[in-house]
């Protein structure tokens, strides 16, 4: 069975009571039970253990990403930090990557590193590192790939082998290229994890998240820790972002297509310092993300001539483009990961891994390319 047919019809079968086609919002606490002998014969007890609208969309992520099963959570930092706790307890370590999202940062050295966890942020781009990296107590080796906001890859095969010979977990933040175009799962990693917020759900409208194991006991301990904190999906997201995933591919499709042009135009701008996209052979791992993935996204980082403050002008003198945080969604969202996505990492480690104070991020979305262009053309042409 093709992809976009497993992302519109898996996990989703027609209400048995009334054969509505979308699985119902099961707004519910609680589920009433035949009788104490035959507690959770229906499945359900209380909808922060289980229930029936974030099932079917766990179902369809498990399909869609070729894992053993499924967990959806409140927001993309929530499923990160189920991961977290799942795998890591005080007097361990962690190896992750050196370009992540801010939050990623955040809640390791802020949060848990108060709690006596070590966390090595290293460049996951080079096996060799990351090999040099682990230690004796090593629990956990993260990576994300393509990175936010440099878009930095991870040969994901080779540090799944570095991670097994190990026996350590090698979990994956898949957000950027979604399974339509890239399944960690099968090129070796043991976990995957995604922010639903952004290409699954498509829309801006919602926060949530998921992770996706390939066996059965990390998705045990990951569903404990899901339920004893309560980081859970709501059902009316649950429901929104099934909805959204229907048209994931070809909405990949089109912003990939809009994400290539763009990079071309700007690639070939005069006032355009360099350019960062996948699909550019320019791009230092450009035979990588040929290699281990079927499309290059919708992620693009660029900078303009004379730095930041001619950056910053660029963002406020578009008009069609969207000054915001977040990404994924089908408006072409324009960002400062400096002041906005990473403004928790510290100045001295973002210019290490490469975040300069002048990147621009930019999230291609559907409109017509031409507009995106004519767009970004006049707002450079102005600095």
């Amino acid at each position: 069975m093709g992809f976009t047919t497993k992302q519109i019809h898996a996990g989703v079968v027609p209400d048995p009571h009334t054969g509505s086609i979308l699985t119902p919002v099961y707004q519910s606490t609680t589920f009433v039970q035949d009788s104490v002998d035959e507690y959770l014969a229906k499945g359900y007890s209380y909808s922060r253990s289980g229930n029936p609208t974030v099932r079917a969309l766990e179902e369809k992520l498990t399909v869609l990403e070729n894992g053993f099963d499924c967990t959806c959570y409140s927001t993309g930092m929530a499923a990160i930090q189920a991961v977290v706790q799942a795998t890591l307890s005080a007097g361990d370590h962690a190896v992750i990557s050196d370009v992540a999202y801010g939050g990623t940062y955040r809640l390791c050295t802020k949060i848990y590193q108060r709690y006596g966890v070590e966390f090595s942020f290293v460049n996951t781009a080079s096996p060799e590192t990351v090999e040099m990296a682990i230690k004796d107590n090593t629990r956990l080796i993260l990576t994300e790939t393509p990175a936010n906001p440099t878009l930095k890859l991870t040969d994901i095969e080779a540090i799944s082998a570095i991670s097994k010979a190990h026996g350590i977990p090698h979990a994956v933040d898949n957000t950027f290229l979604t399974p339509f175009f890239q399944r960690p799962l099968e090129l070796g990693a043991d976990i995957v994890i995604h922010s639903t917020t952004k290409y699954f759900d498509g829309h801006n409208a919602t926060v949530g998240g998921a992770v996706i194991t390939k066996t059965g006991p990390l998705d045990e301990s990951i569903r404990f820790v899901q339920n004893a904190s309560g980081v859970i999906m709501s059902p009316w997201v649950a429901w929104l972002t099934l909805q959204g995933s229907k048209t994931l591919s070809i909405r990949m499709e089109r912003q990939t297509a809009n994400a290539q042009a763009v990079a071309e135009f700007l690639e070939a701008h005069s006032k355009v310092a360099r350019v960062s996209y996948l699909g550019l052979p320019s791009f230092e791992q450009h035979a990588l993300a040929k290699s281990q993935a079927s499309g290059f996204g919708a992620m693009l980082c660029f900078e303009v001539d004379n730095g930041a403050e001619a950056g910053k002008r660029l963002m406020d003198s578009v008009k069609l483009c969207t000054l915001a945080e977040n990404l994924g969604s089908v408006e072409t969202l324009i960002t400062h990961p400096v002041t906005m996505t990473h403004a928790d990492v510290e100045e001295s480690e973002r210019r290490r891994v490469g975040i300069t104070d002048g990147l621009v991020r930019l999230s291609v979305g559907l409109e017509d390319v031409e507009d995106l262009i004519e767009d970004l053309g006049q707002a450079l042409d102005g600095l």
